[in-house]
């Protein structure tokens, strides 16, 4: 163990090399469209092994990791670093954002938050996180950052509530009501298709219609925003230049990365740990 919790893993070099040459060639992407703006990149991990993390987080410093299940995210953040910052952002269900909350302590962000039950749910874990911190603990434990999750395109596969009254309603509950969420913006999964079909020099409309959102909510909640401003996360491994341009501050970049991935049923991160060690 190299400390409390963490697992001592093999990290194998020539895929470390390949990890970070993709990752570098994602970060000049990003700045070459970002016009001088700090723009978060979330590598997006979902059934890749805790072995591809670490090599990141030591070859190339990156810090944002994203898991689309609770019990992954879970598991792999039992086992490495913990000045890891954990992003959830797939599909969230009620039962599992206590038990998300109430066990990470360098869980960053949720961006799937679609539902005031859901934000209850999860400012109770942090607060009984935070209360159950020993007194001796180096990290300072703030309120939790949130995105709510906007359905931009309206397909009903979609997850996300209906911009307009539902988003005002979810945004007001979680500044008023959740005293250990911290509402840092909005995020969507648009429709792939729109960004496909979005030429060169038109904007993605899932792009226009969250950044309508956003200046909406900043307009209407002004006085529990206190003149915060809302971040953006939208734009993908397919789209996140475009959406950059329009104004993203926060992009999840997966398979570019990463590469393609397995079956969920094939993965194991507790089995894929105990093989890095051998």
């Amino acid at each position: 163990m190299s400390a409390e919790g963490e697992v001592d893993m093999k990290v194998d070099p020539s895929r470390a090399k390949a990890l970070s040459s993709a990752i570098s060639s994602v970060t000049q992407r990003i700045e070459a469209v970002a016009g001088g703006r700090n723009v978060r990149l979330v590598a997006v991990s979902k059934l890749k092994p805790a072995s591809d993390i670490l090599a990141l987080y030591q070859e190339s410093k990156q810090l944002h990791f994203g898991e689309n299940y609770a019990q992954e995210l879970m598991e792999k953040a039992a086992v490495l670093p913990r000045d890891i910052r954990w992003h959830f952002i797939g599909g969230l269900q009620s039962n599992k954002c206590k038990p998300l909350t109430s066990t990470i302590p360098n869980l960053f962000l949720v961006s799937s938050v679609d539902s005031q039950k859901k934000a209850t749910q999860l400012d109770k874990g942090r607060a009984e996180l935070s209360s159950s911190q020993p007194s001796t603990s180096s990290l300072t434990l703030g309120a939790l950052n949130i995105h709510i999750q906007i359905n931009t395109s309206g397909e009903e596969s979609k997850s996300g509530v209906t911009p307009g009254p539902e988003a005002t309603s979810l945004a007001r509950h979680i500044l008023t009501s959740c005293p250990h969420l911290n509402l840092l913006g909005l995020m969507t999964i648009g429709a792939i298709a729109r960004s496909k079909a979005a030429k060169e020099g038109e904007e993605n409309e899932d792009f226009i219609t969250l950044r309508g959102e956003r200046d909406r909510l900043e307009g209407e909640l002004g006085d529990e925003l206190m003149g915060r401003r809302l971040e953006l996360s939208m734009g993908m491994s397919d789209d996140f230049e475009g959406a950059i341009g329009m104004g993203s501050d926060e992009v999840r970049v997966g398979s570019t990365i990463f590469g393609e991935r397995p079956a969920k049923e094939d993965f194991k991160v507790k089995r894929q740990v105990e093989a890095g060690k051998e």
